[in-house]
């Protein structure tokens, strides 16, 4: 009886899910062990926050779930992952693993590691593409490097890739006798979690894609940056964990059509952008991409700022609300990402891998190559062709929170200002002072441009 082991990592789900399928055999009679390892590399390298751990935890649920309605279960392990996996190889006499490939120095390594094991104990391990991407790493590259540094070009090549069909979930499972498993992690006694944290899960993410092609996807082109409405997917953490697959994803939105859905592809190839870059610098994830030789404030200095941007108590109504959704829900709309990186890179002058730092810590959707990578964007050290931009905060939320309902949803001490009133940093004319409790605004605009344009120039 051949015997597979697949290795679930950022892929948790059934759906379109090619080393799945390959693992239970082309004619259904295989025998397959759906392993998850809680890789304690991850967890000493500081990925392994509340948020992210309870969604985690949902989505492992979901899967196990969905496998034993299909016969089979999910086995899962703690530990080194290398080791782990090589324990559940010789408990189930396996002849081969297949896992996704990833991106970044640490999954690299990771796949190098597991082969030289497995090939030592005589087994083979198949790494598919495509499963946590559209177009994989390297999948397309320009004339004269391994990857593209500017999107549109990327995104030109990228859109002329065909896609490969859209997989169903096997019918039938079956598992080995005799692979013990830890029981299934679950949300109850983590601490810490933001307390409007969705709901993790393929069965959840599928649900979203449904209702969002019925009623979100249509509006999407014209209502994406409207901080009030919401408009966004929020598909983003299910494409994190993988209980969503890129590649349905974009022939589910192509396939409804309409004037949104080539808006949103262009954001899903964004996704395989930065993975792209990432894939060819690993580095990216900790040092400038392209170096501005900026000298950032110091955290001594910085260090009452930097305090109030993450509490949400800037002294500027919309930067605030941004901060106080993502410390309330683990997730931020993207224009407020934007802009709330833009504050802290540019107006504040502060290091952009402090601010990356407090997103992989709250962000449900805290994604290595997305958020290292955007926050370089904005702090102009990334791939952007402007790297010397500046969004002004207050002039941004007149114009994507028009009436100011983002402000006041989020900043409920200001509900009193009237209409897009509320976006200008603190007036005490028409309120009581005394009654509301807001700060000044804790820097100048101009004086925060001139600090940064000034630094800029010294290089």
């Amino acid at each position: 009886m051949n015997v597979s082991v697949v290795l679930f990592t950022a892929d948790l789900r059934l759906h379109d899910h090619p080393p799945l399928l390959a693992g239970c055999g082309g004619d259904g009679t295989g025998q397959v062990v759906p392993l998850f390892v809680r890789d304690r590399a991850v967890d000493a390298a500081g990925f392994a926050v509340p948020n992210r751990l309870a969604f985690l935890a949902d989505c492992l649920r979901d899967l196990d779930a969905g496998l034993r309605e299909r016969g089979g279960r999910l086995v899962v392990r703690s530990g080194d992952l290398v080791e782990q996996v090589c324990r559940v190889v010789t408990e189930a006499d396996a002849a081969e693993v297949h896992m996704a490939s990833g991106v970044g120095a640490y999954a690299h390594h990771r796949e190098q590691g597991l082969r030289r094991a497995l090939e030592a104990l005589g087994r083979r391990l198949h790494v598919h593409d495509t499963v946590t991407t559209v177009v994989p790493p390297g999948g397309v590259t320009p004339a004269s490097s391994d990857h593209f540094a500017v999107f549109t070009p990327y995104f030109r090549q990228w859109s002329g890739q065909p896609l490969r069909g859209v997989l169903g979930a096997p019918r039938a499972v079956r598992v080995p006798d005799g692979v013990a498993s830890e029981p299934l992690p679950s949300r109850a006694g983590l601490s810490g979690l933001s307390e409007g944290l969705a709901r993790g899960g393929e069965t959840a993410g599928r649900e979203r894609l449904a209702a969002w092609l019925r009623s979100g996807l249509a509006a999407y082109e014209d209502r994406h940056d409207d901080l009030a409405g919401d408009a966004t997917s929020r598909l983003s953490p299910h494409l994190h964990f993988g209980t969503l697959s890129p590649v349905e994803v974009v022939h589910r939105v192509r396939a409804a059509g309409g004037p949104g859905a080539e808006a949103f592809v262009r954001q899903v190839a964004w996704r395989d952008f930065h993975r792209q870059v990432l894939a060819a610098r690993p580095d990216a994830a900790r040092s400038d991409y392209r170096t501005r030789h900026d000298h950032w404030r110091s955290p001594q200095e910085a260090e009452a700022d930097v305090a109030a941007w993450k509490a949400g108590l800037t002294g500027y109504p919309v930067i605030d609300a941004a901060m106080r959704q993502l410390r309330h829900e683990g997730w931020m709309h993207n224009r407020a990402r934007l802009l709330t990186a833009g504050f802290l890179t540019k107006t504040l002058y502060v290091d952009w891998r402090v601010g990356a730092r407090h997103f992989l810590d709250l962000l449900v959707d805290g994604d290595l190559a997305n958020n290292q990578l955007n926050w370089q964007w904005v702090a102009g050290t990334g791939t952007d062709t402007r790297p010397n931009r500046v969004l002004n905060p207050v002039r941004q939320a007149k114009r994507y929170d028009l009436d100011g309902a983002y402000v006041r949803r989020w900043v409920p001490e200001l509900a009193g200002l009237p209409g897009p009133a509320v976006h200008e940093p603190w007036q005490p004319a028409g309120l009581d002072r005394a009654a509301v409790d807001y700060p000044d605004p804790i820097v100048d605009l101009a004086a925060g441009l001139a600090r940064f344009r000034e630094a800029r120039a010294r290089g």
